[in-house]
């Protein structure tokens, strides 16, 4: 059986000598790094070389095969059709559109499971802005998985669903770079979702993405090259995306023109500083309650309208966006935002 010297040494030879890990041999590197077999230096060095040499899809999806073996899935029933949400990437520039359009989309009928954690410095995520909200964000996994169940949406904290996946995540802080890991948070699903929506923005990941999704038996997915790394169409520009359907993965182009909206500017979609929280919270609960117009309001339609046609709900991102308008204007997202902020209590009686 290779050792970690020897799967350091294939992969760690330079840019003309370095070899792609076998199935087998990807998997047993992860078991080494999580149960600790690996000392400290072993593990840096593993994680420096993978970032030099760049992941294969066969590495990337028995990473994400052998990381996902430490843990159960989240007990959602399968016939809920939830569509899994990965966020890890964090906002810099822009508002977190992602939050307002998953619970659009929950209140229009969809079933989502995001996850992620805040732990990118300066670069707040989706789960300081939902506390803001009233939305609990660290809840167990069975509570998660009943908050799905009820209400359609809930938000997993990486940290307490899987800590050693979470360890090496905080690895950034000490390597000064992303590692292997962070791609593998994103393909993680913890529901077993049969339906994902992926962001991403380094180039060499994204087709790399869609074929280790599809290795690892996924029906369906879309991975969106996204607004800083998040899942999110762009309200300003077009965006590429490719679509994992039935095995057959097709590339697409979607701008908000094809969903019959106007297309916007980045101003609509500049974010807010990490110490005002509460005005980017403000500013999407009057999304929420229809009290804004123009091209906030519809850079969350855009997304509330993309989640529901990767949950099925309806056959096209321009339905999908017109059922989310409705969702908007009855105060159906409203009542939604409300009974999620309620939810803390009965959820934590779950656990």
């Amino acid at each position: 059986m290779m050792g970690m010297q020897e799967v350091i040494a294939k992969i760690a030879k330079g840019p003309k000598a370095s070899k792609d890990l076998t199935w087998d041999e990807a998997k047993r590197a992860i078991h080494a790094l999580i149960e600790g077999d690996a000392t400290p230096a072993q593990a840096g060095a593993f994680l420096i070389a993978m970032r030099f040499k760049m992941e294969s899809v066969t590495e990337l999806a028995a990473f994400t095969a052998a990381t996902r073996s430490y843990v159960a899935p989240l007990p959602i029933p399968q016939e809920l059709g939830v569509v899994d949400l990965p966020s890890y990437a964090g906002k810099q520039d822009t508002f977190h559109a992602l939050a307002g359009a998953a619970i659009v989309a929950a209140a229009a009928g969809a079933a989502i499971l995001m996850h992620g954690y805040d732990g990118v410095p300066g670069r707040p995520g989706n789960a300081g802005l939902l506390k803001a909200l009233g939305i609990p964000i660290d809840l167990e996994s069975k509570a998660v998985a009943a908050l799905v169940s009820k209400q359609g949406f809930a938000y997993l904290d990486i940290a307490l669903y899987h800590p050693p996946l979470y360890r090496f995540l905080e690895m950034r802080q000490e390597l000064g770079v992303r590692n292997v890991f962070h791609p593998i948070a994103r393909l993680l699903n913890p529901a077993r979702a049969a339906s994902q929506v992926i962001g991403l923005t380094h180039p060499p990941h994204f087709e790399k993405t869609a074929e280790a999704v599809r290795m690892l038996g996924m029906p369906r997915a879309l991975v969106i090259r996204g607004v800083e790394g998040d899942p999110e169409l762009s309200i300003a520009m077009a965006t590429k995306v490719l679509e994992l359907r039935d095995e057959r993965i097709a590339p697409l182009t979607l701008a908000p023109k094809d969903a019959g909206l106007p297309l916007g500017t980045s101003r609509e979609m500049a974010g807010f500083s990490n110490e005002h929280r509460d005005k980017e919270a403000d500013l999407l609960r009057r999304i929420l309650h229809n009290q804004i117009s123009g091209g906030q309001r519809d850079w969350v339609l855009l997304n509330a309208g993309l989640l529901l046609y990767a949950a099925g709900k309806r056959a096209s991102l321009g339905e999908g966006v017109s059922l989310a308008r409705r969702t908007l204007e009855d105060g159906t997202a409203a009542r939604k935002l409300e009974s999620l902020s309620h939810a803390t209590m009965a959820a934590a009686q779950q656990t």
